[in-house]
């Protein structure tokens, strides 16, 4: 195993024994999260990623379950000393709803039947299962999550996150998706549930009794589903017109080519570890998904907070980066921060999942691209200057702060106090603010950038500087413990 593995992990589960409401209406009575962590939560719970997988994905992004022989679908990126440093960061990764790798799906016994719910499970959307992940999230007590990151599928719950919950991250990074599904993406989707359904072994979803899984229906959808993820450039490459294990063609109906056993191969593999019914479900609830408004994505965005890095590749097909571009102008127009990159790669839409090196350098790029608003203190103690020392010290102790900023009755900066002042009260014999408080104050600005921050507080010696607007209204703190500790 790699030093710079996570090691040995398990799955675990976190039961919701209250009914969870779907957008569609319909409830479920209790729900199952398998979720995975990596790495340790920090004093104030600020240091929390949660990752999104993709259609087919689970809850193991990374390290290893005993007896397997590859680790998580992720760990090139989240490990110790990794992009995702899980010496630095909380990683978070949970099965969807509607899965079958643990979390309630329609494999899942429905507790009104005592079996499995099979066809009888509810659709589902993109937003139900974003609600799911964030009662998990509200399990461990953490109120903003760092960021939020994920691919394909995974891009959709990101984007979803924002819009639904525009105060529960700082920063967000959704990877080769888009913000609404289109009618080709819909198509393939389709044919593939067409595939499952004509399995005579389906038998409307009630399969799971009987011993007999519909393989066929399945492996086919897969096959279908597997062309897309790839590009043309990559599988010329890959396979070109080599023929498999022949010298020359048979003129029969038998495999000929390399590129048709792979693609028996992805078939075949995947009935092992994937339920048909949880394709049927996830797969529509993709097609479902659309985050505009009236037909307008930029309404859609109106209301998101977090910081963004919009991420496409070059020779996805699937997701092109049009459908990234138009992202980022929507957040654009309603003024939200987001930047955007492309990877170039012929791997096609599962790059994501393979260019190492690129995202790396991309997500290392932009999660340790912080301005002041990333870090600073939002509830902050403030006093005016006609009270008393013995009320600074007093706040002081009650908070365990050393800084406070004296503000006037409408909350401008027009000062502040330190323990170091406090000192000089008692010299000085006096019990008014006025005279002990530094009224010549650095401050900074919630868009300034941390680099920019740190300078000046070594430049000036100061350990704590005022976050103000452009009318001097306070915002908050930011100190340069805060600073350090994102730094190390």
């Amino acid at each position: 195993m790699d030093k710079d593995s996570v090691g040995l992990v398990k799955t675990k589960f976190l039961k919701i024994d209250e009914p969870f409401e779907l957008e569609s209406g319909k409830s479920l009575e209790c729900i199952t999260i398998a979720y995975e962590t990596y790495g340790k939560l920090n004093n104030d719970r600020s240091n929390a990623i949660l990752i999104c997988h993709a259609l087919t994905g689970d809850a193991h992004a990374a390290g290893w379950h005993r007896g397997e022989k590859k680790p998580g679908w992720w760990d090139m990126i989240i490990g110790p000393g990794k992009v995702l440093d899980t010496e630095k960061y909380f990683i978070i990764c949970s099965n969807v709803l509607g899965g079958c790798k643990g979390t309630t799906g329609p494999s899942s016994i429905n507790p009104k039947t005592g079996k499995e719910y099979g066809i009888d499970f509810p659709v589902i959307t993109i937003k139900d299962m974003v609600d799911v992940q964030k009662l998990l999230i509200d399990s461990f007590n953490i109120d903003q999550l760092y960021a939020i990151i994920g691919g394909s599928m995974g891009g959709m719950q990101v984007l979803q996150w924002v819009v639904s919950y525009p105060e529960m991250m700082k920063k967000a990074i959704p990877i080769a998706t888009t913000a609404r599904s289109s009618p080709q993406q819909i198509a393939f989707n389709e044919v593939g549930r067409q595939a499952i359904f004509s399995d005579p072994d389906w038998n409307e979803g009630n399969y799971y009794a009987s011993g007999k899984i519909p393989k066929n229906g399945l492996s086919l959808a897969r096959m279908i589903a597997h062309i897309t993820y790839l590009s043309d450039e990559s599988m010329y490459l890959k396979f070109g017109r080599d023929l498999q294990d022949k010298d020359e063609i048979s003129y029969d109906f038998t495999m000929d080519f390399q590129v048709e056993s792979y693609l028996h191969h992805q078939g075949e593999s995947f009935v092992k570890r994937f339920d048909a019914n949880s394709y049927l479900y996830i797969t529509k609830a993709v097609d479902l998904f659309d985050l505009a408004i009236d037909n307008s994505i930029i309404e859609g965005f109106k209301d998101v907070k977090a910081k963004l890095e919009v991420i496409s590749v070059n020779s996805d097909w699937l997701y092109p980066t049009e459908q990234s571009t138009e992202i980022v102008s929507a957040l654009n127009v309603n003024d939200v921060a987001v930047s955007f990159s492309e990877i170039k790669s012929n791997y096609g839409h599962d790059a994501f999942l393979l260019e190492k090196g690129q995202l790396n350098y991309l997500l290392s790029k932009f999660l340790s691209d912080n301005i002041v608003s990333d870090l600073m203190m939002h509830d902050v103690a403030t006093i005016k200057e006609e009270d008393s020392v013995q009320k600074a010290a007093k706040l002081m102790l009650e908070r365990n702060i050393t800084h406070i900023p004296v503000v006037t009755d409408d909350n401008k900066l027009i000062g502040i106090v330190t323990s170091w002042d406090l000192s000089k009260s008692i010299a000085m014999n006096t019990d008014n603010l006025k005279d002990i408080m530094t009224t010549t104050v650095k401050f900074c600005h919630s868009t300034d950038s941390i680099a920019d921050i740190s300078r000046l507080m070594s430049k000036f010696d100061i350990s704590c500087l005022p976050v103000v607007d452009e009318d001097f209204i306070v915002e908050g703190l930011i100190t340069i413990d805060q600073i350090n500790n994102i730094f190390s």
